[in-house]
């Protein structure tokens, strides 16, 4: 599977995940798929209500809120992304865990070299770990 992502969005994820150290920065993906690849419209910006540098959980209202976007803008649920302060782009065990939806993208974005994040998309079905492909727009 390959997922498109826009150059600006990116960024966007960058700076809410830079001002959300130390703790986990997350949100969801919506878009469309067309011809097996994934194209992001919107990447949405959500509260870790955890507040947690290990894990997160998304802010139920505001995720009610990006699914209703999505919709009204006739784009569908792609996923979700998070970041990892600390540690590498690549899911943990808890991540791998709680991945229920096996049609989701997973992106995960390292910043524990600051001065050179690294977002990575991982498919997840039965704790199986797959990378995605995903290019930059």
């Amino acid at each position: 599977m390959t997922i498109h992502l826009k150059r600006e969005d990116y960024d966007k994820m960058i700076s809410h995940a830079f001002a959300q150290i130390p703790e986990e920065a997350c949100g969801l993906i919506g878009g469309r798929i067309e011809g097996g690849e994934k194209y992001i419209e919107n990447v949405y910006l959500l509260t870790n209500i955890d507040h947690s540098r290990e894990h997160f959980s998304l802010n139920p209202k505001e995720q009610l809120s990006a699914v209703r976007d999505m919709r009204k803008n006739g784009w569908e649920p792609l996923g979700n992304w998070h970041s990892h302060p600390e540690s590498p782009s690549r899911p943990s065990q808890e991540d791998i865990r709680l991945a229920f939806d096996s049609s989701a993208s997973y992106l995960i974005l390292s910043l524990e070299n600051q001065t050179a994040p690294v977002l990575n998309s991982f498919h997840v079905e039965k704790g199986e770990v797959e990378k995605e492909n995903l290019v930059l727009e």
